[in-house]
Parts: structure tokens; C-alpha cells; sequence
């Protein structure tokens, strides 16, 4: 396995365990808002790793294999809308959670978690799939 996608799978397994701890502490408790915020930083971060080292090499290699443009098609406009989801999320509890409609957020909440979970599936699915190849060759 490549160092980039081990240590995108590794950053994929704390992002889900932190995430998984918000879900069980509650996102309307303390505990879990607090967990959430501190989760933004590494999130943000990953997501911009994969836009800087993934998916550029995926894309060069795309000009020349149908299978990888394909794949490439067939994910891009879902994994925009997820980055979207997740910078929106942030942005609009960027002031904090109180005040906030607490039904609201916990709507947001699953509909983040609901999004990264098949980001992260369809990535590690196909996407890696595809890099791990390209990193043999």
C-alpha cells in the first residue's frame, strides 16, 4: 500500500472513531459539540490532502485510461457535494452551537456523518483502488 493511501485509510479510521464518539456522547450535549469542534481541524485538513495529492494524480492519469476517467465521472459531482456538505456544516456552527435549533443540528449532524460515510466508502472502494494501481505502475 502507498504511504498516501495508508495514511488516508488511518486518517479515515479516526475521523469515523471521532465521529462515532460524538454520535454516542450526543451532538445536543457539551461533550459532543466540544468533540465535533476539535474534529473540524483534522477534517479539513484531510479533505484538502485529498484534494492536493489524490485527486490531481487520479486526474493526470485519467487523460490516458478510461477506467480511471470513469471512475473519476462517475464520483466527481458526489464527492463535491460532500466537501460542501462538510465546509456548510462548519461555516454555519462556525459561532458555536447555542442558540441553535437543537432538532436542526442534529438533522445537520447525521446528514454530515450520513455524507462522510459514503465518501469514505467510495473512496477506499474505487478511488484508492485506482491510485494503488497507478502507484505500481
Amino acid at each position: 500500500m502507498s504511504i498516501l493511501i495508508d495514511e488516508l485509510k488511518k486518517e479515515h479510521s479516526e475521523i469515523l472513531a471521532a465521529l462515532n464518539e460524538v454520535k454516542k456522547l450526543g451532538i445536543l450535549s457539551k461533550e459532543g459539540q466540544d468533540k465535533l469542534t476539535t474534529l473540524e481541524v483534522s477534517l479539513l485538513a484531510h479533505l484538502e490532502m485529498e484534494d492536493d495529492q489524490l485527486y490531481p494524480a487520479l486526474k493526470k492519469e485519467a487523460e490516458h485510461s478510461n477506467s480511471i476517467k470513469d471512475t473519476l465521472e462517475l464520483f466527481a459531482l458526489d464527492m463535491e457535494g460532500v466537501s460542501k456538505t462538510v465546509q456548510e456544516f462548519f461555516e454555519k456552527y462556525s459561532d458555536g452551537f447555542s442558540g441553535t435549533d437543537l432538532k436542526e443540528l442534529s438533522s445537520d449532524f447525521e446528514n454530515l456523518l450520513a455524507a462522510l460515510n459514503k465518501r469514505i466508502c467510495n473512496e477506499e472502494e474505487s478511488l484508492y483502488e485506482e491510485y494503488e494501481t497507478l502507484d505500481r505502475a
